[in-house]
């Protein structure tokens, strides 16, 4: 892959070379490659097919994923998202230690690699809301929930400039990735001032179906806003806004009256 320098950016194809314009500028590149069925069928492409399968595995289970937490993702994303959740999948697939290679699946992996996942790196939760908060999933109940104890928002958010006001949002989902389904909920607080008056505690609480044997998740985020004229603006339309998943509960078979998962320390 090459980076074009000339004046007159080119797009289109030249002989064997491909000129196209990315985010990254303007690329080439020359055709080539091995015939696609020579990879299907020939034994020295094996772990090539099953590196592809797998790929293409982790790649459909990224897009239900995001599906289900689209309405979040609408103003708290980037345009790597997909990409960069994908590439988060396969690490979940390569972790299924009961399936051989070619056959690994996210349902036998590790779904908990996701937790910590930021959705839009340029405002990252981590990096924005310090105040501690405990999440919690009850699989019996199916009650997925984020405990936020009083905070001074000027003390422990790192605001945009701009910002005059903002919103804590959560939001659940069981997850199917076997049969392409999902259950999603969601919570929020009020629109609070950025100021240095103590909140209210937050006890958001979002429900799924309870007993369920699908992968659970939680995520935590934060909205910000700009005042104008008594009117609240989302700011630069949410491109700081901050949005992780903070827990996650693998699939698991659940008999009757287990414990609820223990949530991670704030």
């Amino acid at each position: 892959m090459a980076k074009q320098t000339g004046i007159l950016p080119l797009e289109g194809t030249i002989g064997n070379v491909t000129f196209y314009k990315t985010k990254a500028g303007y690329l080439a590149r020359q055709k080539g490659g091995v015939d696609g069925r020579r990879i299907a069928t020939d034994p020295a492409f094996q772990r090539t097919r099953e590196n592809g399968s797998e790929f293409g595995r982790a790649g459909k289970a990224s897009k239900l994923l995001r599906t289900a937490f689209r309405a979040l993702l609408l103003t708290a994303s980037d345009s790597y998202l997909a990409s960069r959740l994908t590439a988060a999948m396969v690490k979940v697939i390569r972790a299924d230690a009961t399936n051989v290679r070619g056959q690994r699946n996210v349902i036998d992996g590790e779904a908990e690699l996701l937790s910590g996942f930021e959705f839009n790196p340029a405002g990252r939760l981590g990096g924005t809301l310090y105040a501690p908060f405990t999440p919690a999933i009850n699989r019996v109940s199916g009650a997925l929930t984020v405990f936020i104890p009083p905070f001074i928002p000027v003390n422990m958010l790192a605001a945009p400039a701009g910002a005059t006001h903002f919103k804590i949002v959560a939001a659940g989902a069981e997850v199917n990735f076997e049969a392409d389904q999902f259950v999603y909920g969601a919570a929020a607080s009020e629109q609070l001032e950025i100021n240095a008056t103590a909140t209210a505690e937050l006890n958001l609480s979002i429900e799924v179906t309870p007993n369920s044997t699908n992968p659970l998740f939680v995520v935590l985020g934060i909205e910000f806003y700009q005042q104008v004229n008594g009117s609240l603006y989302s700011l630069k339309n949410g491109a700081y806004n901050a949005l992780a998943i903070v827990m996650v509960s693998g699939a698991t078979a659940i008999a009757e009256g287990t414990p609820p998962a223990t949530p991670p320390a704030p």
